[in-house]
């Protein structure tokens, strides 16, 4: 029996699925949220059993890789049960989790005995008054516990995640690389995206780009260019002082990785996203719910939605906001 796989009408291969388990979180960061979040009605958003009858129907298609996300999804009860339900399903590769690390510190071990095994920890800055500004209500110390208690739970290969912001972090860069080799972890420099309308500061006047942020980690270390890939948008790069950690770039402005693009994303309240800056989406939740039990039915839709996923995003460097949901709401 050939193996099922989804194919967008760009002939890429689309195997690897970021699910969103809640918009919610309990931090406010500056790049991703209103400081006056709405949140969806409880009765709006995908019960757990939902979203594990959506992977399962996205795995028996091909996915390889999922992705849990939120806003912060280990502040939603039943996640612990549903990662091992979802790292169970046959034909699955690796599920994998970003977080904001507030939680791994009584959650870390649980995780990674429900069968994830990799995380991705968004750290912004290692100054707790700064950490506390970008994050609005956020604990720096309680998160580096976190990120200490995934290593000591057996967690290898967990990655920083960075948003750099001109004149907020930019300074930082090398501070969050030596921390980065201190305790052994990757690390991924983001350029912020126009997702959702903010007022805190201008997005055009923050930006800072990857070739920025190279030139100044260059200023310290030795950058070594690398074809390493973890199927996510980062390209990747080594550092001849710390061979062993992995330096990624994540340019959705200067330098677009669209064309090899071989994901989507699940909202919380269903809504299948074939791309981070489009609007292209496909109901799945009323898929789900009009024909409980069919899972043929839901696969078909999945299948047909592929026809719908754009080339490309075409983000801009400016205040305008191309997709006005905010990344809380996209699933990371």
């Amino acid at each position: 029996m050939s193996e099922r796989v989804l194919i967008d009408g760009y002939n890429r291969r689309v195997d690897y699925l970021r699910m969103s388990v809640t918009d919610r979180c309990d931090f406010r960061c500056v790049y991703c949220m209103a400081e006056d979040m709405q949140f969806l009605p409880r009765q709006q958003i995908l019960t757990l059993e939902e979203i594990y009858q959506l992977a399962q129907s996205f795995v028996a298609l091909g996915t390889r890789k999922i992705r849990l996300t939120g806003g912060e999804p280990l502040i939603r009860p039943g996640v612990v049960k549903l990662c091992e339900q979802i790292a169970a399903l046959p034909g699955l590769r690796e599920l994998c989790m970003t977080t904001n690390g507030s939680q791994l510190g009584k959650l870390a071990a649980p995780l990674f005995d429900a069968g994830v095994k990799r995380l991705n920890i968004s750290l912004d800055s290692l100054d707790p008054q700064r950490f506390k500004q970008m994050t609005r209500t956020g604990d720096l110390a309680q998160v580096i516990k976190g990120i200490d208690a995934a290593r000591k739970a057996g967690f290898t290969r967990t990655k920083l995640n960075v948003v750099v912001m001109q004149g907020r972090n930019d300074q930082e860069i090398n501070d969050l690389v030596s921390f980065a080799i201190d305790r052994q972890l990757d690390v991924s420099f983001i350029e912020e995206m126009p997702l959702g309308i903010i007022s805190e500061h201008s997005r055009a006047e923050s930006f800072f780009s990857s070739a920025q942020v190279r030139e100044k980690i260059a200023e310290r270390y030795t950058l070594i260019d690398s074809a390493e890939s973890t199927q996510g948008p980062s390209r990747y790069w080594r550092l001849a002082e710390a061979p062993e950690i992995r330096l990624g770039f994540i340019s959705p402005h200067s330098h677009n990785f669209c064309g090899t693009c071989n994901r989507v994303r699940l909202t919380v309240e269903g809504r299948l996203l074939l791309c981070l800056g489009n609007e292209h989406s496909v109901d799945l939740k009323a898929v789900l719910r009009a024909h409980p039990g069919q899972p043929q039915r839901l696969e078909k839709a999945i299948v047909e939605a592929m026809k719908l996923k754009p080339y490309r995003h075409t983000f801009e460097v400016n205040d305008d906001v191309q997709v006005v949901r905010f990344m809380n709401m996209t699933g990371g």
